[in-house]
């Protein structure tokens, strides 16, 4: 039988009552290894989105040598989306059988090959046939990570770990328009995509040498094994996907993550030409880089935040789920500020505007990773990820023609876009709080 987590503030390790000082330095003393399982997922996390990004920050020099339109660019995006629909669920399941490690090399393997591949790409057909295969392949990365998430770390630490290999998605969004001008400059387009390429094969030397499953790591101290195992359910064999879908907290993360995860590809491949086309930036480092830079640093903070904060609930007392809840409807509020970009009187009030919306996006999807670990058995951790990931990536379809739907009879204008974005969270929320399961249910 499986039993509700416990908060690992509640351990012999860490008092309940103790400072947030205490409670770091006190499950930094049970060991480390953990952090470096989480530093691999966070690089893989940078690298996907290294590989997702070039493609927005490239759009005008890509857009002008194959006479693209906009709604040429919206298609390519579209089969990145069919190809991360489909390889989300496939991810998943891959992943619950055959064991992280090994499906996730496989998957950075397939998706550097991929991004390499762009490189070859000569007209919008061939970037739409390359996206969706990179779309198929990168669909692993956040159930591995999740994955592991889950694995390495007890349900205190849990929101704090999802907020830091998170992070690698604004990290990579950061890094691309700072770094890939001067590649352009030096390589041109196609030798971006083959560098790219290059840093997922550096990963995959470091992942095959270094990652393990807490029980089988050769260097874990037994206290930190204890900590990091403490509450958590005895080991189960895989779930048929059948019973996963009759599970009501496979829904509430689903429909939820649905809703709100189109949002932040919305920002990953529109605002470049927002910005471009609001305040004609180009595409060097100090016009168009500096503001993404500052909009994806943003990000950085809310993911951490995100994380911090209900885990600082939880530490005074809250339940975890609760405490997610708390925390997303705090966050869900502060995206509110979006709707002031469309029509900012100048390009850094834009910027703040954004940045703010993006930091509690990605501070809201902190928690929401968080909930679905909090209530869902390990052993099918990554299958109702990936299913919650697939509904994401539809829901992410519809988004990209609806934005180049609306752009083309707006001519190019963004006011509805931003308009309808936070009142999304509000609609997802309010589904999680009446579908989301309290505790990991009892299965026979």
């Amino acid at each position: 039988m499986i039993q509700s987590h416990s908060s690992p503030l509640e351990t012999k390790h860490v008092s309940p009552h103790a400072g947030i000082g205490d409670k770091i330095r006190g499950a930094m003393a049970v060991g480390k290894t953990r952090w470096g399982m989480l530093a691999l997922v966070f690089f893989a996390t940078t690298l996907n989105y290294i590989d997702r990004a070039a493609l927005g920050v490239m759009q005008p020099i890509l857009a002008d040598k194959m006479s693209w339109t906009a709604m040429d660019y919206a298609n390519i995006n579209f089969w990145f989306q069919v190809g991360y629909a489909v390889g989300f669920l496939l991810q998943g399941r891959f992943i619950d059988k055959v064991g992280v490690k090994r499906a996730f090399f496989l998957a950075v393997l397939l998706w550097s090959l991929a991004t390499g591949a762009h490189g070859l790409a000569t007209s919008a057909v061939g970037f739409m046939v390359c996206r969706f295969i990179l779309g198929l392949t990168e669909a692993a990365n956040y159930p591995a990570c999740i994955k592991t998430a889950r694995t390495w770390f007890p349900a205190g630490e849990r929101a704090l770990a999802t907020g830091i290999f998170n992070a690698g998605t604004n990290v990579g969004a950061m890094l691309t328009p700072a770094l890939l001008p001067l590649i352009l400059s030096v390589w041109g387009w196609q030798g971006a995509f083959l560098s790219m390429a290059a840093l997922g094969v550096v990963w995959l030397v470091f992942w095959s040498l270094k990652y393990y499953a807490p029980e089988d790591h050769p260097s874990v101290k037994a206290s930190e094994l204890e900590y990091i195992q403490h509450g958590a359910e005895p080991a189960q064999k895989g779930a048929p996907l059948s019973q996963i879908l009759r599970m009501r907290g496979t829904w509430a993360f689903a429909l939820a993550y649905a809703i709100t995860a189109p949002v932040f590809w919305f920002y990953l491949y529109w605002l470049p030409p927002f910005l471009n086309q609001q305040y004609n930036l180009g595409i060097s480092v100090s016009q168009m880089g500096i503001p993404l830079i500052i909009i994806w640093l943003t990000a950085d903070f809310g993911s951490v935040g995100g994380g911090i904060l209900s885990s600082w609930l939880i530490g005074r007392g809250v339940k975890p789920i609760t405490s997610r809840l708390i925390s997303m409807l705090i966050f869900a509020c502060a995206i509110g500020c979006v709707v002031f970009a469309a029509h900012a009187s100048g390009l850094w009030i834009a910027v703040l505007a954004i940045s703010l919306g993006v930091g509690a996006h990605q501070a809201w999807t902190a928690n929401i990773w968080s909930l679905v670990m909090d209530y869902t058995p390990k052993h099918m951790m990554s299958t109702v990820f990936g299913f919650g990931g697939m509904c994401a990536a539809i829901g992410g379809m519809f988004m990209t023609q609806i934005v180049g739907y609306v752009l083309t009879v707006t001519h190019n204008n963004y006011t509805v876009l931003f308009t309808i974005i936070p009142a999304m969270y509000f609609i997802a929320l309010t589904w999680l709080f009446f579908m989301a399961p309290r505790k990991v249910p009892e299965l026979g």
